[in-house]
């Protein structure tokens, strides 16, 4: 039997396990279907993430007699499929929110967003992500990444930098496959995620990935075309500098020669990492600015807060939706 803790009773998928695990740090009961099969977003709490009791795994046949209220949608599939398949009638009529991590794909700038509905309010993860989807009519607003403080802190005794992307050789040129590959014929680089075992170290366990990335002296992005990485933003909290691709919502938040160095030409690239490879000095010294960024921009108080304050104004609607963006 589920008992009503007071806190908001928000309704989302696991789509996104690191981001959900940061969402759960928020005043907030979130739950989330699972089922036999563990298909795409009803793997339920999976054994990956350390999540509270706030975090409620629900059989996805039992969703539809859930006392909610606010649904998040967070892939096209749960907005046009799943939602029919296990809410039930009066459960698609509570305030929803798409959550969108991620930029569009078909085209850059002419790409229209599956939400067009004014009663729906569309959450974007980066304001480059906002400014490059069409959402027609939709309200929008932004809540940047937050993360917690894991306790670990950066040594950079590994004279190597560390690459951390899940599944980069079936993801190809958008993450910057091959970038990794041609770069590390000049500069050291280990790669970590899951299914990444034939050209890197392979998965490493989301509780122990900050003590053992902390330990190389420098992390690289190759990601071409994505959301900002909260693995990049996890780094920057365990001062860590970082070395990426001067494109997407990167470009706002490392200042060269500062909190680490950006570029789109990847030779420039070499050149700066060889720099922290033999500067122990400026590496330590640039991952200490990058920390004081993290803890300003991506505070797990500050993102907690804001999901609170929109879930708490979709539920009351004590506003014009217009008025929250």
């Amino acid at each position: 039997m589920i008992t009503h803790s007071g806190r908001p009773r928000v309704f989302t998928w696991h789509i996104h396990g690191s981001y959900l695990f940061y969402l759960s740090q928020a005043n907030l009961d979130i739950y989330i279907p699972v089922t036999d099969d563990r298909t795409e977003g009803y793997v339920g709490r999976g054994e990956t993430f350390p999540f509270g009791d706030n975090v409620i795994e629900v059989s996805a046949t039992e969703v539809k007699y859930l006392e909610l209220d606010c649904i998040i949608f967070q892939t096209n599939k749960n907005y046009l499929v799943d939602q029919y398949d296990i809410l039930s009638h009066e459960q698609r009529q509570l305030p929803r929110i798409y959550l969108e991590h991620d930029p569009p794909r078909q085209h850059p700038t002419d790409t229209q967003h599956a939400v067009n509905d004014p009663d729906i309010l569309l959450v974007h993860v980066t304001q480059f992500n906002r400014l490059m989807w069409d959402c027609g009519g939709t309200p929008c607003c932004v809540i940047e990444h937050g993360v917690t403080d894991s306790g670990a802190r950066y040594t950079g005794t590994i004279e190597k930098g560390i690459v951390v992307i899940n599944n980069l050789p079936q993801r190809g040129r958008i993450c910057g496959f091959d970038i990794f590959r041609e770069l590390r014929k000049e500069v050291p680089l280990d790669l970590i995620g899951m299914g990444t075992e034939a050209y890197g170290i392979g998965e490493v366990l989301h509780p122990d990935l900050p003590q053992f990335v902390s330990r190389y002296r420098f992390f690289f992005n190759p990601i071409r075309y994505t959301s900002l990485g909260l693995a990049v933003c996890e780094a920057m909290m365990m001062g860590m500098p970082v070395v990426g691709l001067a494109t997407t919502e990167m470009t706002t938040v490392i200042r060269n020669g500062m909190n680490g160095y950006v570029h789109t030409d990847p030779a420039n690239l070499v050149r700066k990492m060889k720099t922290l490879l033999n500067n122990y000095d400026l590496a330590s010294a640039m991952g200490k600015a990058a920390r004081r960024t993290a803890l300003e921009r991506f505070n797990i108080k500050r993102f907690t807060a804001d999901w609170e304050r929109i879930v708490q104004m979709m539920i009351e609607k004590t506003a014009d939706i217009k008025t929250i963006v």
